[in-house]
């Protein structure tokens, strides 16, 4: 498994990290927790060395689950666990934004409870909101840090403007936005902004919910689970919906010249450019987190990068 350092003062980072968010059970349709488990191990025995989590993904259950996939693992095989802050709910489960220290605090202790750690490899702020509570937020984080609490801080979803800001006091190491072949959006100022700048970038949705995987036909979108969000979001409804499949039938022609599968070649694509330290990719059986780690080995060439 090839690694990229995270940014100028990050650790080594395996270019492919499992991501938890399908583990929490909400979103997806449900989820297998053995399964998940074995995933999650598996991805470790293939040489993934992270584990990307948040408190909403099944609020909490996706890190008690992560946390009892690692608890039994001699240490030298744990991964570095990350997870986020400043989203909450309350017993009605919705969930809310809040960056004000002490629900920060709150949300850090609930976090190292549910992972069984002592302390979190990498903290991220989940949403930059209230946007007016972003310097107050970060100062809250670097004093966890400074604690021991947290040993690298980064944040998700956040523009250059709300970087720039965050800089001015301590700047992140890492940022993690939504980036695949169609979802490009971080092409135009995030990217160049992070190589300028020495961030690290992992990027989560590399197969855009699934859709760049290359199992997703018209008729079994259809048939999503009531409870799978998918069923809501444009990509996956007309007119982007045919666009989309269009574009899949291009990634499994170059997926067929490499022997390969769509999914593992549009993995491949995102870490085409080393500004990308790694890709957050969902996983969701040991079989699956076996063919996914492939695709750090794929080098796509001009002919593939064009079509």
């Amino acid at each position: 498994m090839k690694r990229r350092r995270l940014g100028r003062s990050g650790p080594e980072l395996s270019v492919i990290g499992v991501g938890a968010w399908a583990a929490g059970g909400d979103e997806w349709g449900g989820q297998n927790q053995k399964d998940s488990i074995d995933a999650i191990r598996q991805a470790i025995a293939c040489g993934v060395n992270w584990v990307d989590t948040a408190p909403t993904y099944g609020l909490g259950f996706s890190e008690e689950l992560v946390g009892r996939a690692i608890a039994q693992l001699p240490s030298s095989e744990r991964p570095m666990v990350f997870t986020k802050c400043s989203r909450v709910w309350g017993e009605d489960g919705a969930v809310r934004s809040d960056l004000s220290p002490a629900s920060l605090r709150r949300e850090c202790e609930a976090s190292l409870t549910r992972l069984g750690l002592d302390q979190i490899d990498l903290y991220q702020i989940h949403q930059p909101a209230p946007e007016a509570d972003l310097e107050q937020g970060w100062e809250t984080l670097l004093r966890l840090q400074e604690e021991g609490k947290v040993r690298h801080l980064g944040v998700s979803n956040f523009t250059v403007g709300q970087l720039e800001r965050l800089r001015s006091i301590a700047a992140p190491v890492s940022l993690q936005p939504s980036y695949s072949l169609i979802d490009r959006n971080v092409e135009a100022a995030l990217l160049p902004y992070c190589r300028s700048n020495g961030v690290g970038v992992i990027v989560w949705s590399p197969l855009m919910r699934g859709l760049l995987a290359g199992h997703l036909t018209r008729e079994a979108i259809a048939a999503l689970p009531a409870d799978d969000s998918r069923r809501t979001e444009l990509e996956f409804r007309e007119p982007r919906l045919s666009s989309n499949l269009a574009l899949v039938e291009r990634v499994r022609a170059v997926a067929r010249r490499h022997g390969r599968t769509p999914a593992q070649i549009a993995i491949a694509w995102t870490l085409r450019d080393p500004v990308v330290t790694g890709a957050i990719v969902g996983m969701r059986s040991a079989a699956h987190a076996e063919t996914t780690a492939v695709a750090s080995t794929i080098e796509l060439d001009a002919d593939d990068l064009h079509e």
